[in-house]
């Protein structure tokens, strides 16, 4: 008896105190540069060229530079199979066409990248300057995260990669 009165206090004690969803904050009206972490996104893709390397990354997004559509966003991606390891370490402006509220957000990039390959100690030419081009949508899946689908341009439009991953939502 003891214990199903123990069992039955455990539950209630679990019903009053579960988690209730995070709901983030309302996006500041601030419409010039602000800097700081706002979110973080992970995505896996391919890249096209040559033998399709399998490639993993991460973003960040640090910020607005004048309006709050213009994101200013780090990432890093290493790229696995198929041929030697790759990296790249990238640093992006990008220009969104809506709101973060809006269900579908469209962006355009631009940005440089310092990239490199296994075996880059023995070229002179590596790790390299790249110019890329980004373009993509983030489409709402839940209060927090976006589903993230990204087509890059890198190294002058002589690679290209396209991604799909998950990123959270700043200010819903």
């Amino acid at each position: 008896m003891r214990v199903m009165i123990m069992a039955a206090i455990g539950l209630l004690v679990a019903r009053l105190g579960s988690a209730q969803e995070f709901v983030p904050p309302k996006s500041s009206t601030h419409g010039g540069t602000r800097i700081g972490l706002f979110g973080f996104g992970v995505r896996g893709g391919v890249d096209l060229r040559g033998a399709g390397q399998f490639v993993l990354g991460t973003t960040l997004d640090v910020g607005n530079l004048f309006s709050n559509r213009i994101r200013l966003r780090p990432s890093a991606e290493i790229g696995i199979f198929n041929s030697p390891n790759t990296y790249v370490g990238s640093l992006d402006v990008l220009w969104r066409f809506a709101e973060d509220e809006e269900v579908a957000t469209p962006y355009i990039g631009a940005g440089l990248a310092i990239a490199g390959r296994q075996g880059c100690a023995a070229d002179p030419n590596c790790p390299g300057l790249w110019a890329n081009l980004a373009f993509g949508f983030e489409l709402h899946y839940r209060s927090t995260f976006n589903w993230l689908m990204e087509y890059r341009a890198l190294d002058v439009v002589h690679r290209h990669r396209v991604y799909v991953g998950l990123t959270t939502r700043r200010g819903n």
